[in-house]
């Protein structure tokens, strides 16, 4: 596979573009709110419903339509669009998260390398809008245009992936085969940490060939959940279902996590 070279004026110009799209997206957020400080008022259920069916339809939209060669600017664009609108906590309580594919339909659609994404695609579409079957089908389309040696955090999709088929599907073998590519993946990262980390997931996976319904393997994965987690709703849900499986999690002063699994508690 041939690298592309970019130039310097090339990586400049998208860099800007980039920082241009954010600050429009900003500016419209702060806009929103200048607004409302000054009416004195808040947007209605209907009008929360009436922008969410639009933002939506853009989405859908954008997916279907070509890039005309600017597909990376785009995925980055729709990804701004998700977390503005995964942040408007007042308008999530009216319309839900159930929306939340349809950004990713378009990352996968345009830049299905993006992996810097699929930590956010797996707790969302997973954990708020409660599609695990979605989010596991959006990130085998995107596995299949990874590669390891370009995209060295692409082993993380192979995680999140296994965590939605573990925790979220009770498919333990699934979860495995998910584990072991995630293991091989990471072998070939840079960084020490990462590598050394293959070896863990390996032996999740062997766990799970052992023992689909592993409840220790559970426990861990829900522990890399917490660890790992985008959101203080991801964060409570790890926590309660290491509880649930007999663990105990608690906050040291450092700001640490401390958890104990079962045998610990004995």
């Amino acid at each position: 596979m041939n690298q592309k070279r970019w130039r310097w004026s090339e990586v400049v110009g998208l860099g800007l573009t980039a920082v241009a799209l954010g600050i429009v997206a900003f500016m419209q957020q702060d806009a929103l709110r200048q607004l409302q400080a000054q009416t004195g008022e808040q947007f209605t259920d209907a009008e929360y419903e009436r922008q969410n069916a639009q933002t939506i339809a853009q989405m859908q939209l954008l997916a279907k339509l070509p890039s005309f060669g600017f597909d990376n600017l785009v995925a980055d664009w729709a990804f701004l669009q998700f977390l503005q609108f995964f942040g408007d906590s007042a308008a999530r309580q009216v319309t839900g998260y159930d929306d939340v594919p349809a950004f990713f339909e378009v990352i996968i659609a345009k830049d299905p390398r993006f992996a810097q994404t699929y930590p956010y695609l797996s707790t969302a579409i997973t954990v708020y809008a409660g599609q695990p079957q979605t989010s596991v089908a959006l990130m085998d389309r995107g596995l299949v245009a990874m590669d390891p040696a370009y995209q060295p955090t692409a082993y993380l999709a192979w995680v999140f992936r296994a965590m939605d088929e573990l925790l979220f599907l009770g498919k333990g073998r699934a979860a495995a085969v998910s584990y072991d590519r995630a293991a091989a993946w990471a072998e070939l990262n840079p960084e020490p940490q990462v590598r050394a980390a293959a070896e863990y997931y390996r032996s999740l996976a062997q766990t799970l060939r052992r023992d689909p319904d592993s409840r220790m393997a559970q426990i861990n994965a829900w522990i890399w959940a917490l660890v790992n987690a985008v959101s203080d709703r991801s964060r409570q849900t790890a926590i309660e279902n290491i509880e649930r499986l007999g663990g105990k999690v608690s906050r040291l002063p450092d700001g640490a996590w401390q958890i104990r699994h079962p045998e610990d508690l004995r």
